[in-house]
């Protein structure tokens, strides 16, 4: 008996010392858009970085849940998601009829993007990637974390000083303790102009995307008439034009990608379906739905010849995981309203100033459900988005993205686009590797040096459309902008609208004093003495220079002479007595004066 009693001993204590530990400087948990830029730029940043995905495929939403038709950020495809473009343009470059002009709405086969992001990571020193590694638990370690995962039915931990919660549903920070609020936010609590008198707890629907192939005229692919089937939920489609809506959703070798609104793909469901407990019967149905629109489609519309591609390694052949647009929020250090995307300069706070990416997506808003608060905003223009809102509040060195972002309802229809997500997990890979490389922590953060991070490795902070990375001012334009020493300008054009910097008009005082009093010590002496007129002069903007950076007045204009074309790229002759370009200022002030070099804090202002 004893002798039963020690083998079991042994055996037991063998088990557990098989559990391994593992350490790395950041973690990502989640190989969605946001998750995969994040662990490139964190590993590229020079940490150890790993990044672990419960599924098969990196890409999450785009690839493994079929939304792989992206129109936002096309304007600015900067950083990352650039990198991401270039590389699905140049795979598809030599299919006939693929478009790939600068900015094209991209699409792609889900299979090859995400084929394409694991031979990206494959080639990233410092990264390790885990796929079908599922993460089971979370607590601190010190200023770190541990987390568990489950390798081959046996659980190891991973010891990290960063962690990214880049799940699709904020599991990381939903066990790490951090506070979430649902729905839409009341006009009261966030003083957004367009957000209903009375919160909900509504979010957006979910959706199984379909990839549709067209086998040919006289194919017949009808599937099996799902269970629950009622064509009636899908009699809204006699009344759309069906070849126009395959015709947007076309891909490359006659596929189709199907993400209908209404009575199609949608499937209305709240947070707590989204709940670890509820999902999988939440999912059954949803699927469910879905192929009930793919039955209706081939039986009740005639389009027998179009079946479900083998895109997805799927009994059903429908995407590895839904199309997830809203789940809940997490308390970050601050909170992004839509204020900071129409009017972000003029508010109390200077988010803007601690941007970490750029979107440009118009806002979804898809209900089934009749009842819910239908939101008319003025024409999205691209915004900055702050670092503020990817730091979960009193989670020390956790930082979150994804739907989990710090931001309200009505901003989250923009920023969860698979390629905004995208652009900005650059910033939340580049902040979550400062704190790992420096050993700081969240509550340390130095916003000027992450966004110089992100300048370097080619992403944008600020989202100017007339500035592209070619301009040899692209730099300091994004620099200088950044410090809100020189606006930009909001264009409406019809529905559309636009940030721009115009970099060739006239810099006036009035623009520029409030921030150059704020900055620079001797600056109200040098104002009162030289009274500038209404147009900032090139001799002005120079005998500024020289006041401030105690450089002889002469010798500054002679360099300036000589250089002005040469070394600045300047069009405009040298010339003092007229007025200085936004273009002129911007590359000489962040020269000269290098307001970029002054630190400020996740609310934006600016720290002495």
């Amino acid at each position: 008996m004893i002798k039963k009693f020690l083998t079991l001993l042994l055996v037991l204590v063998s088990t557990i010392s098989f559990a391994d530990t593992i350490k790395t400087d950041v973690l990502v948990v989640g190989g969605g858009a946001s998750g995969v830029a994040a662990a490139i730029q964190a590993a590229r940043s020079n940490v150890k970085t790993m990044l672990i995905e419960q599924g098969p495929w990196l890409g999450g939403a785009m690839t493994s849940g079929g939304m792989c038709i992206l129109e936002a950020n096309r304007n600015l495809p900067n950083g990352f998601y650039g990198e991401f473009r270039e590389r699905v343009k140049n795979y598809y470059k030599v299919r006939l009829g693929y478009d790939t002009t600068f900015n094209a709405v991209l699409n792609f086969e889900p299979s090859i993007g995400a084929s394409i992001l694991k031979k990206l990571t494959d080639t990233v020193k410092n990264l390790t990637v885990r796929l079908n590694t599922p993460f089971t638990a979370i607590k601190k370690d010190g200023t770190g974390w541990e987390v568990s995962i489950t390798v081959n039915g046996k659980t190891d931990v991973i010891k990290a000083k960063s962690v990214v919660d880049a799940t699709e549903y904020a599991d990381v920070a939903t066990k790490a303790g951090a506070i979430f609020n649902t729905g839409f936010d009341s006009k009261k609590e966030t003083g957004e102009a367009q957000a209903p008198a009375d919160p909900t707890n509504q979010i957006q629907d979910i959706s199984y995307i379909a990839i549709l192939k067209d086998y040919g005229r006289t194919a017949d692919k009808t599937i099996a008439r799902p269970d629950n089937y009622e064509a009636s939920q899908y009699a809204c489609l006699k009344k759309i034009d069906i070849k126009a809506m395959l015709k947007r959703g076309a891909l490359i070798n006659d596929k189709y990608m199907v993400n209908w609104n209404d009575c199609a793909n949608q499937f209305s469901v709240t947070s707590d379906d989204l709940s670890p407990e509820n999902r999988a019967e939440t999912f059954r149905k949803a699927r469910l739905h879905t192929l009930g629109l793919i039955y209706y489609l081939q039986n009740e519309l005639g389009y027998k010849n179009l079946g479900l591609a083998e895109d997805f390694p799927t009994k059903d052949k429908l995407p590895l995981i839904p199309y997830i647009r809203e789940n809940k929020r997490a308390y970050g250090e601050v909170r992004m309203v839509l204020d900071d995307v129409y009017t972000p300069y003029t508010r109390g706070s200077r988010l803007y100033r601690t941007s970490i990416g750029i979107g440009d997506a118009i806002p979804g808003q898809h209900y089934i459900i009749p009842g819910a608060p239908k939101i008319k905003y003025p024409p999205f223009p691209p915004y900055s988005v702050p670092m503020g809102v990817i730091v979960v509040k009193d989670a020390v060195n956790l930082f979150v993205t994804e739907k989990a972002m710090s931001v309200t309802h009505l901003v989250n229809g923009s920023i969860t686009d698979p390629a905004v997500q995208m652009a900005l997990g650059q910033g939340v890979g580049a902040s979550a590797a400062w704190c790992a490389f420096y050993g700081k922590t969240t509550k340390e953060l130095d916003v000027r040096h992450i966004q110089d991070e992100i300048l370097i490795y080619g992403g944008s902070i600020m989202p100017f459309n007339d500035i592209p990375k070619s301009d040899p001012a692209y730099r300091a334009v994004q620099q200088v902008g950044a410090t809100g020493m020189l606006n930009g300008f909001r264009s409406v054009t019809g529905n559309t609208a636009q940030m721009l910097f115009k970099p060739d008009t006239t810099v006036y005082t009035a623009e520029v004093k409030p921030y150059l009093n704020e900055t620079f010590a001797r600056s109200f002496l040098w104002f009162n003495k030289t009274q500038p007129g209404e147009s900032f002069t090139v001799g002005n903007l120079l005998s500024y220079i020289s006041e401030m950076s105690l450089t002889d007045p002469e010798t500054l204009e002679r360099i300036m002479r000589a250089n002005w074309k040469t070394k600045y790229n300047f069009t405009v002759a040298f010339d003092t007595r007229r007025p200085v370009t936004r273009r002129e200022f911007v590359v000489l002030a962040n020269k000269y004066l290098n307001p970029f070099s002054r630190k400020v804090d996740l609310s934006g202002k600016i720290v002495n």
